[in-house]
């Protein structure tokens, strides 16, 4: 008699995970709940050049964040694979202290060259750790040492770093909260034409800031004691792409020469021609005392000096060290990345395609009123997304829309741009491409984020606008 087998239909098998899904659970499983960037790019990136990243999964990326300023040149570009090439094949010691070799010399030939007229020609560098938060400290240490004096004046938006001194002199009240403080800090008031601290917005929201700050300095009984240093940027960057007028930063530098008190600016983000000028400082002529250099002057390596003008030079040996100061590798990319921007031409071709960028977003503003205000300078720019329906304040400022660009960025990574978010309450949209990004480039950057923020506004919140077929 014959058998019967019943056979039970088999379980469909499980979908194989997407590509990459399993680096990003054992990143989420392993790495500290500080992660940033990781949050908002849930990507896995496997290959990039110029503007361009590939993920895991085989889609394409613009990339606007650009290393958050330190790709200069964009990912992989030839002239720094070609000097990093270069000095591995040619045998040199990558890890030296700071000992002298070629390529520390050749470097310093090529920043020298580059600096700001009347500020390299009598200033002395130091070679910091590898981050711009280590240079922020040196500088304010160097200062403190040469005049004996402990506190420094700082602004409201600023963003100097995360270690302790760095951090003191940070705005950003969100990250100081937890911890104890820093040192004595006074917090002076930054120009913002559209969330002007004073109300009333424009020139004269610059100008009461610089009388605000005058008459603080020299009261009495204003409760500021003689600092050691002032530090500002010249463009805030995590504070919201916030230019300084250049007025009011001639007057800055009038106010702290006048009473005897170094000027530090923080280029690290601006630096190396993201402004359109080689550092941003030059937009206004000033020469300050001190200038805090890292991302772009180490060609997308790690590395960070501290560039000050000689009568500062009081620190003993020792008196500011690092085991990682003399990073061979990102000496030479550095130098090459800054020889080629000066050559090509590409600080001009910052400004210029940083204004048709601005010009089409500010547009772009007329036709969609959740953006709120369009700022910036050369490839450095900020939409700020306001809440429309709200009530004006007395500058004709609405109320930062801080979802609302969760979405658009979401939306945007969903179009292929990464764009990443800044500001006051993180409603910033910030856009820092490559100098190298290109016509073509920069008309899909403007394409894809427009779509994004009409997709975003129009599907409101709880959703997720995804792209368009």
């Amino acid at each position: 008699m014959p058998v019967t087998v019943t056979v039970e239909p088999a379980e469909p098998a499980a979908p194989a995970p997407a590509p990459g899904e399993a680096v990003l659970r054992r990143q989420r499983i392993r790495e500290s709940a500080a992660r940033t960037y990781a949050r908002s790019f849930p990507i896995v990136p496997v290959r990039a050049n110029g503007m361009t990243v590939e993920g895991a999964d085989g889609r394409r990326y613009l990339d606007c964040l650009s290393g958050a300023g330190t790709l200069a040149l964009g990912h992989n570009h030839p002239v720094v694979l070609q000097a990093i090439r270069r000095t591995l094949d040619s045998g040199a010691p990558l890890h030296l202290l700071d000992l002298a070799t070629a390529e520390k010399d050749d470097f310093t030939e090529a920043l020298f060259a580059g600096l700001p007229s009347g500020f390299g020609e009598n200033s002395r560098v130091h070679f910091c750790g590898p981050a711009g938060t280590d240079a922020v400290e040196a500088a304010l240490k160097l200062m403190q040492t040469a005049t004996g004096r402990r506190g420094a004046l700082a602004f409201t938006g600023a963003y100097h770093g995360m270690t302790a001194g760095a951090l003191a002199v940070t705005g950003n009240v969100a990250v100081k909260a937890p911890l104890p403080g820093g040192g004595e800090v006074t917090r002076l008031p930054y120009p913002y034409d559209y969330r002007c601290p004073f109300g009333v917005g424009g020139p004269a929201g610059a100008e009461l800031a610089v009388t605000f700050t005058e008459r603080l300095l020299d009261d009495p009984a204003g409760g500021v004691v003689k600092p050691a240093a002032m530090i500002l940027e010249a463009v805030q960057g995590e504070g919201g792409v916030v230019p300084a007028p250049d007025g009011w930063l001639r007057e800055m530098r009038r106010i702290t020469a006048e009473r005897g008190i170094p000027l530090i600016v923080d280029e690290v983000q601006t630096g190396v021609g993201r402004t359109g000028a080689m550092w941003a400082v030059e937009h206004s002529g000033v020469t300050p005392d001190a200038m805090v250099l890292s991302k772009a002057i180490g060609g997308s390596l790690p590395l960070a000096v501290v560039v000050y003008h000689e009568q500062y030079d009081g620190w003993r040996p020792g008196a500011h060290t690092g085991t990682f100061r003399g990073n061979t590798l990102a000496m030479a990319a550095g130098a090459a990345t800054m020889r080629f921007v000066a050559q090509q031409g590409l600080v001009e071709r910052a400004a210029v395609a940083g204004d048709r960028i601005t010009a089409r977003l500010r547009a772009l503003a007329a036709e969609l009123p959740v953006i709120g205000d369009v700022r910036g300078r050369g490839l450095m720019i900020g939409v700020e997304l306001v809440d429309p329906d709200a009530e004006a304040d007395a500058c004709g400022s609405r109320p930062a829309a801080p979802e609302l660009a969760v979405r658009v960025r979401e939306a945007c990574l969903a179009r292929g741009l990464i764009v990443e978010l800044g500001g006051r309450h993180d409603a910033v949209l910030r856009l820092l491409p490559p100098l190298t990004i290109t016509d073509e480039q920069t008309e899909a950057v403007l394409d894809r984020l427009a779509d994004a923020i009409r997709a975003a506004a129009a599907a409101g919140p709880g959703a997720l606008p995804g792209a368009r077929p």
